[in-house]
């Protein structure tokens, strides 16, 4: 992939050269007898052959800026209209539902709900809860793996009011009990099949004032694992013989800038984040793709993502909750069954994220992999270096990648299927990188070609670059800009660094600041730092991402300082197996004398990521997280899988 940043020889000639044909043909048209045009013209023209470039990306970008023109306007008019009448998503749900009653809205394996029935069951979840005491602005947690009901628990809560936490289910330890605290939970929803998860923090005494309600499958009722918790209720019981709430038919225009959800994301915090999504942003994240992609009501979309994040909790969710589509969950990806399912289920649409693509090229070819009916698959992440490769092999008429952070405002999408573009602004737009000095108090709009910080500029007026930020204030202020461009401006950091070329698309280039990417998920290097050192004896110790060729993102890798090599590996796997989530847990660990520092006594990482894990050059002994946990010598021979592409990453 080649990122054009400027003309050749021949396409300035052409560009001015047209330019100046096209004048001659106004002047003799229209400005022949009339010297103040004449003039005019002459003053535009000499301008624009100062500049053949802008012309040039004028007139190449022409018909996509007015297909994004049409398509923005749409989406705007929509939320601006649901914005006026105070809609909710749980109201908008309702139209959808009364509209196309026994309609699939959500599928899952041989089960499946329609409209009416997914209606029903956010109804009497409603009304239970508030027969529990429950109130406007309360939290709840929401703890369970993917299944039919997630999307309609928490639309439930929406009606009374109540915010619901989307709590990782990767998450253990520490980092699960903040998460919950965080969020100020007033109760726990949890699946039966993450009880172990959570009975290790009542055993601890961490969550002993919370009550817990359980909920499980019918077809797991009385299996091993899945009784019910002490002292927990049994939620699926309870809501058997439950009436159902209907809403209000009174509704305020405050209504649709509320709370609805909490959806975590990892920060330069360490611990996750609460990012604040108010229903009206709810609508712009979900009706934004499917005006920008122009998706319909009958389309089938396969969201094998899990549902406590943006992607497949409200971008993919979103779909049948608002557009009336129906939408196809899986419990868990599985490279293997991914085109099995859209045949099974005639999908015409399906979501990615980067490494879901990586994953599907690595399965073995197979002919019948071209026999499905998808016209679209849209996410983030998908790499330019494969980008062409997974079109061709799989048949894909349209990619629409979409950039965007689930607490930010700096929100790109690329519907032209431009290869490796995350998205574009037209070239007479807005400013949206800056090129800064680190203390970011002076900046300049990046050339093309140069790196720059993506930034979007806050304006709270409008859905699409509000920033509502995080449950916690001060994390919120973090991620905000101000005096960039000029004095009292203020703009939402998305420590994302990119590039963009002459036309105004934007390519993704990596992540700023110590956190970073792997496995489609963001690693805080904060809190993997922390449970190490604890774990250590608070030896000093620094997390970095490290690259692996022919694999996306950065492998964490941590460097503990420990002279005398008396860290116990098998311990340090067990604890960082209990603590962190699999992408969380760095893939090597590196043991030596000494981490260089700055002037100012802060611990140097970039030296450390240059150097990598190189075993050829590096007399340091460096430890490889393998398949079963635990951390052994790094082999000459892993090491050569990792350097060629072979180690199963």
């Amino acid at each position: 992939m080649e990122i054009q940043l400027e003309l050749n020889l021949k396409q300035k000639l052409a560009t001015r050269l047209a330019t100046l044909l096209l004048a001659t043909l106004i002047f003799a048209s229209f400005c022949w007898d009339n010297a103040a045009a004449s003039l005019t013209l002459g003053a535009v023209v000499a301008l624009l052959l100062r500049n053949p470039t802008f012309v040039f990306a004028l007139v190449m970008t022409c018909s996509r800026d007015v297909m994004a023109l049409q398509r923005f306007l749409a989406l705007n008019i929509y939320l601006l209209r649901r914005d006026r009448r105070g809609c909710t998503v749980a109201r908008c749900f309702q139209e959808q539902a009364k509209s196309c009653p026994q309609k699939t809205c959500f599928l899952m394996e041989n089960r499946s709900l329609s409209f009416a029935e997914a209606l029903e069951l956010s109804q009497k979840i409603a009304g239970y809860f508030k027969d529990q005491g429950l109130q406007r602005g309360d939290c709840v947690a929401l703890l369970m793996e993917t299944r039919l009901e997630y999307p309609c628990i928490w639309l439930g809560l929406s009606q009374l009011g109540v915010i619901t936490a989307l709590i990782n289910s990767n998450l253990r330890g520490e980092s699960l009990l903040h998460s919950i605290k965080v969020a100020n939970a007033k109760a726990i929803i949890v699946g039966s099949e993450l009880l172990d998860v959570l009975k290790s923090l009542r055993e601890k005494e961490q969550l002993q004032a919370v009550p817990i309600y359980q909920y499980t499958d019918e077809e797991l009722r009385g299996l091993p694992g899945h009784d019910l918790l002490p002292g927990a209720v049994d939620l699926g019981s309870a809501l058997r013989n439950q009436k159902i709430l209907e809403l209000p038919s009174s509704k305020s225009p405050e209504e649709a800038r509320s709370k609805l959800l909490y959806v975590y994301t990892s920060g330069t915090t360490g611990l996750p984040k609460a990012a604040v999504i108010t229903n009206l942003r709810f609508l712009f994240m979900s009706a934004g793709a499917f005006y920008m992609l122009r998706m319909t009501s009958s389309d089938v979309v396969y969201n094998p993502l899990p549902l406590y994040h943006t992607a497949g909790g409200i971008v993919g969710v979103g779909n049948a909750i608002l557009n009336g589509s129906t939408v196809v969950l899986r419990k868990k990806f599985s490279a293997r069954n991914f085109w099995l399912d859209c045949q099974r289920h005639s999908c015409t649409v399906a979501q990615y994220i980067g490494e879901l693509c990586r994953y599907l090229l690595a399965t073995p070819y197979s002919p019948d992999q071209q026999q499905h009916s998808l016209r679209l698959m849209y996410g983030n992440g998908l790499r330019p270096q494969i980008w062409s490769q997974f079109v061709r092999r799989f048949g894909i008429p349209h990619i629409g990648e979409i950039y965007g952070a689930t607490e930010g405002n700096s929100n790109l999408i690329n519907i032209t299927n431009r290869v490796g573009a995350i998205g574009f602004v037209p070239v007479y737009g807005s400013r949206t990188l800056s090129r800064a000095s680190p203390s970011l108090r002076r900046a300049n709009g990046c050339q093309p070609g140069q790196a720059g910080l993506l930034v979007g500029k806050v304006d709270a007026r409008r859905a699409v670059s509000a920033f509502h930020g995080y449950a916690d204030k001060g994390a919120s202020e973090q991620k905000l800009l101000r005096n960039v461009f000029s004095k009292g401006d203020v703009f939402f950091n998305s420590g994302d660094s990119v590039v963009r070329d002459i036309l105004g698309y934007f390519y993704f280039k990596d992540r700023t600041g110590d956190t970073f990417r792997w496995r489609g998920e963001n690693v805080a290097t904060q809190e993997v730092e922390a449970i190490i050192t604890n774990c250590i004896g608070l030896e000093d110790c620094v997390v970095y991402g490290v690259q692996i060729p022919h694999v996306e993102g950065k492998a964490g890798m941590a460097a503990i300082v420990d002279p005398g090599r008396k860290v116990d590996m098998d311990y340090l796997s067990i604890v960082l197996r209990g603590s962190l989530p699999p992408y969380a847990r760095p893939l090597f660990i590196r043991l030596l004398d000494e981490i260089p520092r700055t002037a100012t006594f802060k611990l140097k990482k970039r030296e450390l990521a240059q150097e990598g894990y190189d075993i050829r050059t590096l007399a340091d002994p460096i430890y490889y997280l393998n398949r079963d946990g635990i951390y052994r010598t790094l082999s000459q021979e892993q090491y050569e899988s990792l350097r060629l592409g072979k180690a199963g990453l």
